[in-house]
């Protein structure tokens, strides 16, 4: 049947358009409709009084030389127009435990050397519980490789052994190994990367995390909208097409398969294929609508649980943060070592109740990225968990328009964040010259979030790997990508994504990478002198104070 289009793929994050640029360079007619006014989904980035903030990416993992990120933009051609800041090598989380604070280092060996220096009777712990963390991981993959009989009886060990951990969790996994509690914390100190308590996320989630970064971290130059900026570059290329403030209102059906899209003006435009890169609510609930899908889907759709919501302080210094102390790496603030109960608080409306949050994250942009300085002041990004809930009761007023009492919970709550970082690094509220304070209902407006959620579906133990939501689902012509598919973060959207395209050109994600872009650069963020000469040049003015 003629189509207007090959493939529509909903929404713009990186999941979307890592389907939509292969596809594109495969051949196929490709439309991208994106309902914001900028592209890139939780990759996006947006300008306030000047100083430009980036909500979802915060750092990256997998971009080292053969990497599996960098295999991917390199392999897609993305790479000729993208940039990265390797943040603080000798420290890219910073995870700060009352008053005591421990720097994860690049390198796994380099990890373990500082854990069994700090905790020298964990030692052999330490090694085993990293030891998992890599075996974990390794199975997976192997896993994933099976392609029949043969493939499935030598992965037979591998498949007894991710049977048992399948039904573990992060604790399980941290818990089985050491026994300190301020280790246990430090070991726990990137849950924020997924959000859940300790004895709720997936233990191969947990694992899936702490290996993602075993290489260090990273930070897109100018902010996370280089990431979608390239892939629209490359899109266009290939002869794709995006528009953007072009809402989708409802995905076509014709005999119980996909067949287009009608978008919010009423224009109706067909497709041999729909990709939706929204949440599942978001895709079944609202742009298929339930009474086209079966009860199994209904009831999944139903009892599902979202990751959580958040507090996120945007804001500006004239302060000098790194006289101050402060480097390129992020910080994971915690009162004390039970982290447990500060993330079961995040997940409720604690932070609305208490005279500052006990559980913070803090990056300073402009020391990941001095390129971004404006005016000489460092931007920064603050976020504290709050449930959705807590906030329900402005949901239906409209966003930009909610009434007084909204905005002024808004203003206490950013000044009880401020009163917390003060706390780590006195004098900072002094210099605050620009804040402004994103809530669960700003991600649900503009990310399109079902309760603002930042990661997809919750990363508990049954919501994972076979228990996440397919890329193929059960109506014929749609497929879907995202958060809720294979994993979260710019990394496990983007490996969606392409896994999306693979399976409707027929082939292998590898396939698919071989447009032979030019080798990633990556800039110290630490070190200027390794900067190019015109980079540096440019940074030296914008350092200056205005």
């Amino acid at each position: 049947m003629e189509t207007d289009y090959d493939v529509i793929v909903i929404g713009s994050g990186a999941g979307g358009l890592a389907a939509a640029v292969p596809l594109a360079q495969a051949g196929k007619r490709v439309l991208v409709c994106e309902q914001h006014e900028v592209p890139g989904g939780w990759t996006q980035s947006f300008t306030l009084n000047g100083y430009r903030f980036s909500p979802g990416v915060h750092y990256i993992g997998e971009l080292h030389k053969g990497g599996r990120l960098r295999q991917i933009y390199e392999g897609l051609g993305v790479s000729q127009d993208l940039e990265f800041c390797e943040l603080n090598p000798d420290g890219f989380d910073h995870i700060v435990v009352g008053d005591e604070c421990f720097d994860i280092p690049k390198g796994k060996e380099n990890f373990a050397a500082r854990l069994k220096e700090r905790f020298p009777a964990e030692a052999e712990g330490i090694d085993a519980y990293l030891h998992t963390v890599t075996r974990l991981n390794e199975q997976v993959r192997t896993l994933g490789r099976v392609r029949g009989a043969r493939d499935a009886v030598r992965a037979a060990g591998d498949m007894a052994s991710v049977l048992r951990w399948s039904q573990r969790t992060g604790r399980d996994l941290i818990d089985r190994h050491v026994s300190d509690p301020l280790l246990r914390a430090i070991l726990a100190g990137q849950s924020g990367d997924h959000g859940l308590p300790p004895s709720q996320v997936s233990a191969f989630m947990h694992a899936g995390i702490v290996e993602h970064y075993f290489h260090g971290g990273y930070y897109p130059r100018g902010g996370g909208f280089a990431i979608p900026r390239a892939f629209v570059r490359a899109l266009k290329r290939a002869g794709g097409e995006i528009r953007l403030k072009t809402a989708v209102k409802r995905i076509l059906l014709r005999e119980n398969r996909a067949v287009g899209v009608e978008l919010e003006d009423g224009t109706q435009l067909t497709a041999g294929y729909v990709v939706s890169n929204a949440d599942p609510e978001v895709t079944f609930g609202r742009l298929i609508g339930r009474e086209h899908l079966s009860a199994r889907l209904r009831e999944r759709l139903d009892r599902v649980t979202y990751s959580c919501s958040a507090l996120s302080l945007f804001f500006a210094v004239d302060m000098d943060l790194r006289a101050a102390g402060l480097d390129s790496g992020n910080y994971w603030f915690y009162d004390h070592a039970d982290l447990e109960t500060l993330y079961r608080q995040g997940q409720g409306s604690h932070v609305l109740q208490a005279d500052m949050p006990g559980a913070m994250f803090l990056t300073v942009t402009t020391l990941k990225d001095p390129s971004k300085m404006h005016s000489g002041h460092h931007t920064c990004e603050a976020f504290t968990f709050v449930g959705y809930d807590a906030f329900a009761a402005w949901a239906d007023q409209e966003s930009g328009a909610r009434s007084d009492d909204y905005q002024a919970l808004k203003e206490e709550l950013s000044w009880r964040m401020f009163r917390a970082l003060e706390r780590r690094i006195p004098g900072i509220s002094r210099h605050v010259v620009f804040w402004n304070l994103g809530t669960p209902l700003t991600n649900e407006h503009f990310i399109n979030a079902t309760r603002g959620n930042l990661y997809g579906i919750a990363k508990t133990r049954d919501q994972v790997g076979p228990r996440a939501f397919p890329v193929q689902t059960e109506i014929p012509g749609l497929m879907m990508c995202g958060a809720s598919t294979f994993s979260h973060g710019v990394a496990g959207v983007t490996s969606s994504g392409l896994a999306v395209a693979a399976r409707i050109l027929g082939c292998r994600s590898n396939d698919l990478l071989c447009q032979n872009g030019p080798p990633l650069r990556i800039y110290p963020a630490e070190d200027l002198s390794q900067w190019p000469d015109d980079l540096r040049q440019r940074i030296a003015r914008k350092a200056e104070k205005r």
